[in-house]
């Protein structure tokens, strides 16, 4: 490890701004931030990113909101995502964010990805984080080997935001440990 800061993108696949996912997110930022890591939240919905499509990308390039994210993934050693889980997979509108991503040269190649998913369901969002790892590595990120799942999502939070579970509070920063020594 260098002595400057690991740098981390933070991402959440929810567009929702109550999302489950975004509270997950917020709570191991902190965690990554405590442990000496420089984490940019990047907030999807800021993009404005338009449904890729080959002809709009052949007439006009592409867009300031693609340019944006591929900028910000390259910036960064690590990825910290979190995801939810829409129809058994990733949803629509982050799965278009990855593809727009790897249009012109690939960002994702190379860099450290955390993966985790809140669903109230009792599943914890696993089957779009299986899904996100097939696509991630696909891309040649390296993919930490387990992922955060939080099941029944919507008793998971306190008021405050915080995860109640202090396994899955455990967990999420033994795996940022291990992530930010490796950046």
């Amino acid at each position: 490890m260098s002595n400057s800061a690991p740098a981390i993108l933070a991402l959440c696949g929810s567009l929702r701004r109550a999302s489950f996912n975004r509270k997950l997110l917020r709570h191991a930022v902190e965690i990554a931030e405590a442990q000496g890591a420089q984490v940019d939240v990047l907030d999807l919905r800021e993009l404005a990113l338009p449904l890729y499509d080959g002809d709009l990308e052949a007439e006009q390039g592409l867009p300031a909101g693609v340019q944006t994210l591929k900028e910000r993934i390259t910036a960064a050693q690590g990825l910290l995502i979190a995801t939810p889980e829409y129809n058994h997979s990733i949803p629509g509108a982050f799965k278009n964010a990855i593809d727009w991503a790897t249009r012109g040269g690939n960002p994702f190649a190379g860099k450290v990805a955390l993966l985790m998913g809140a669903s109230t369901g009792s599943f914890g969002a696993v089957r779009s984080l299986q899904h996100l790892r097939q696509v991630l590595m696909a891309r040649g990120a390296w993919i930490v080997p387990t992922a955060v799942t939080v099941a029944n999502a919507e008793q998971a939070f306190d008021d405050a935001g915080k995860l109640k579970e202090p396994s899955t509070v455990k967990l999420i920063g033994d795996l940022l440990t291990g992530m930010v020594a490796k950046l």
